[in-house]
């Protein structure tokens, strides 16, 4: 295993960082966690030098932190630094953080966490938090010990990124999604270059897409096939990942025992500045063959909403972008289908024209949703 630096932490965190929200499971119930295997990996992955589990409330239906706890029994706990995220949709005061916590702690089996974590923050819930007392809170709890560092996990803009970190300055570390599709996405390289410069760790999530990268399509095989370097796909994306020096290290949501043996051995020969000219030269040019499978030149930036009638058009627009660019349609037809359920789906679209006139892409919005009802729907 190959270790790190976690900003301004003397602290050294390995490359590659256990996430527990993809365990195997029992038939198709999520929560129905495969207990047996999922410890086996945790454990194999720890003795291979992993020092940093994630977890957080609701991963496995809730399961997950209780999964987690069982795994760090016969002295494994003592071997690594165990971060786990406040389910900050579920909170309304100061009384609601200490249930919680308390709960989760009660939940892995510890009376502390290392790292702590105020889960998916976007501009909504952090204000929320900012204003019930969260970090008045969380002095208290490090000041006692049972946390050792607050951070958080992060789904929005890169202003609201820049504007969380700003807003404190012990944050110890923050968590974003980073891979290389996503260098513009969210926090983006500028986030992530921006927290590194502050001193803080950077944990990145979702390296894989959530594993889409893993299992790119025949054209784009190929691609990877012709470089001069043999490298899986998937070795591919997080090496990119870890071809940053701001990286703390890189969280993979493994499923197998295979999975942690094949992150194991390339978290050993994992390094910032990895890369050749070339290598990144060819990541580009596989960047560029993902991007011109995109359906709707969407960037999410959300002006157009809120519908009147209540569509998702970043999310509709989601779907079928992600359905043409992985070649998952069922799964995006699955995810219609729930959308429709809820009344955010393209089919509630009644050609107002109200989105157009805001869309700075100057998008054909209520074609494309027409479009998007036909594929999908």
């Amino acid at each position: 295993m190959n270790y790190r630096t976690f900003g301004k932490l003397d602290w050294e965190p390995s490359a590659l960082g256990f996430g527990t929200m993809r365990l195997p499971i029992v038939g198709e119930d999520t929560s129905a966690i495969d207990e047996q295997q999922a410890i086996g990996m945790l454990r194999t992955g720890i003795d291979g030098g992993v020092n940093y589990i994630d977890t957080a409330y609701p991963y496995h239906g809730g399961k997950s932190e209780t999964l987690v706890g069982k795994a760090l029994q016969e002295g494994f706990r003592d071997k690594v630094h165990l971060a786990t995220k406040m389910p900050t949709w579920l909170i309304e005061s100061q009384a609601d953080m200490t249930g919680r916590f308390e709960e989760q702690l009660q939940r892995m089996q510890t009376d502390h966490v290392e790292f702590y974590l105020l889960h998916a923050l976007n501009a909504e819930r952090w204000h929320k938090l900012r204003d019930a007392g969260v970090l008045e809170w969380a002095y208290e709890r490090i000041r006692e010990g049972r946390i050792g560092h607050l951070g958080f996990s992060f789904h929005d803009s890169n202003a609201v990124f820049r504007e969380i970190l700003d807003a404190w300055q012990d944050w110890t570390f923050c968590q974003i999604q980073y891979n290389f599709l996503d260098e513009q996405t969210q926090a983006g390289t500028d986030g992530l270059r921006y927290a590194a410069s502050r001193g803080l760790g950077v944990v990145v999530m979702e390296p894989l897409r959530g594993g889409k990268l893993a299992a790119p399509n025949a054209g784009i095989s190929a691609m990877w096939n012709g470089a001069s370097t043999e490298r899986s796909a998937a070795e591919w994306a997080l090496d990119w990942v870890w071809n940053h020096p701001e990286v703390s290290l890189l969280l993979s949501g493994m499923s197998t025992l295979e999975q942690v043996q094949q992150n194991l051995d390339a978290a050993g020969r994992s390094e910032a500045g990895m890369l050749a000219p070339s290598d990144l030269d060819l990541i580009a040019r596989v960047r560029d063959a993902y991007n011109a499978l995109i359906r709707v030149p969407c960037t999410a930036c959300s002006y157009c909403m809120p519908c009147p009638n209540g569509v998702d058009v970043p999310g509709m627009f989601e779907l079928v972008n992600e359905a043409s660019m992985f070649g998952n349609w069922d799964l995006q037809r699955e995810r219609y289908v729930h959308a429709r359920g809820e009344g955010s789906s393209a089919d509630s679209c009644i050609r107002c024209g109200a989105c157009e006139e805001k869309c700075p892409q100057h998008i054909a919005i209520r074609d494309e949703l027409a479009s998007v009802a036909e594929q999908l729907g």
